[in-house]
């Protein structure tokens, strides 16, 4: 059985022609508690419509980047984006949830309740039943934050991101900043005679007081000479949705993600190696700033194990010719094997194309053996494999 909610997943996993197809799209309520601060959320429901009730009261769950992605999706793989410095990973903030698992019961699951499936559910995807319900604890943010984009040139990126290494070491955790090397874009707010050229982009959000947003992110906004600042303050539910442009379906996706605990010069230098030699206008690498809150979440607390990363690479190769899949494919692959020497050997399973079978293991690191068993418990002829696949305890003992 594959299992549709969002729809988001980049592997394909959630369509698999060779599988019964399970479609909880239609499953999309959110119900907000403003007193409790908790959200009731089926998953079918986009992180849109999530932002859309919780925003109504001035809270949030923290979520991902995009407002098309699918909040089941994103929770059951970990879930970071602008609020998961301050508010912690989408996971630290599930409080329970409703599974239906491989042979038909319905369970609650809470610290107290199934407590090892719900460790596992927060990280390990959807190997273990389908969540039916999810219940968050919101946080109080919105309804404006501060953020935008700094655009500057390429050719000053080395300088740049060195300097921005600095910057987010010392950084609070209400500040995010994430950097992006692509083409840029036709973007209406920046000048035409960029469009299709290289550009480095700094996206920033600041998750809390306003003022204070715009003195933390003085030093950002001091380096350089940018082509066009645009930060300032913005609704939270139209910077949440600012970027679903690149990520509109219909077109050809093959992602690469990498975890680093620094970001050292030599890893700058194969990092825009790389961007001069795109493959597609459309690809584009980015490099999520996170830790704060999250990384001080220890690592066996949920199946998401790698919390002392500070950055997560996304090389996000994105095309619309099938003649072009060979050249596209291969420039991601070159650039995430010439980032390995640099990384924490981790990933964001979110992030993972379906190629990487013989990677999960590694994503989940000391945390594999225990997810294996609580498989083998709810899931022991594993029924639930249209993922990135955890197999049941006595599977893996003869695998190896």
């Amino acid at each position: 059985m594959s299992i549709r909610s969002g729809g988001h997943q980049i592997a394909g996993h959630a369509v698999v022609d060779t599988s019964l197809l399970l479609d909880l799209s239609a499953m999309n309520s959110v119900s907000v508690d403003p007193i409790a601060r908790t959200a009731r959320v089926e998953p079918g429901a986009l992180l849109g419509d999530v932002d859309r009730e919780t925003q109504a009261h001035g809270l949030i769950v923290p979520t991902g980047i995009n407002s098309t992605t699918g909040i089941a999706g994103l929770t059951l793989g970990g879930g970071f984006g602008w609020s998961t410095r301050k508010f912690g990973m989408t996971i630290d903030n599930l409080v329970s949830a409703e599974v239906v698992t491989a042979n038909g019961e319905i369970l609650r699951c809470d610290p107290k309740q199934n407590a090892d499936l719900f460790w596992a559910l927060r990280g390990g995807g959807g190997n273990f039943g389908v969540v039916t319900a999810f219940d968050f604890q919101l946080h109080s943010l919105g309804p404006e934050v501060m953020s935008g984009l700094i655009v500057h040139p390429i050719s000053e990126a080395p300088k740049l991101l060195a300097e921005l290494r600095e910057i987010t070491a010392t950084a609070p955790d209400e500040l995010t900043v994430w950097s992006v090397m692509r083409k840029a874009p036709p973007l209406p707010f920046l000048p035409s005679e960029w469009h299709g050229k290289e550009v480095l982009f700094f996206d920033a959000c600041y998750a809390g007081d306003m003022n204070e947003g715009e003195k933390a992110m003085a030093s950002l906004r001091a380096l350089g000479e940018p082509v066009v600042d645009v930060i300032g303050p913005h609704p939270f539910v139209g910077w949440q949705a600012a970027f679903d442009p690149l990520l509109a379906p219909g077109e050809r996706n093959y992602w690469k993600s990498n975890d680093f605990a620094d970001l050292p010069d030599d890893a700058i230098r194969t990092l825009l190696d790389a961007i001069e030699n795109l493959p597609d206008p459309q690809c584009e690498v980015f490099v999520a700033h996170v830790g704060g809150a999250m990384a001080r979440v220890p690592s066996d607390e949920t199946a998401y194990s790698e919390r002392s990363a500070h950055f997560i690479m996304n090389v996000h190769t994105r095309w619309s010719d099938a003649a072009q899949d060979d050249v596209c494919i291969e420039w991601a692959r070159k650039l995430f094997d010439d980032m390995q020497p640099f990384s924490t050997g981790s990933a964001y399973v979110n992030f993972m194309p379906e190629d990487e079978v013989d990677r999960v293991g590694n994503v989940y690191g000391p945390n594999m053996q225990r997810l294996s068993e609580i498989k083998a418990k709810y899931d022991p002829d594993n029924f639930f494999r249209c993922n990135h696949n955890i197999p049941p305890a006595k599977t893996l003992a003869a695998a190896q």
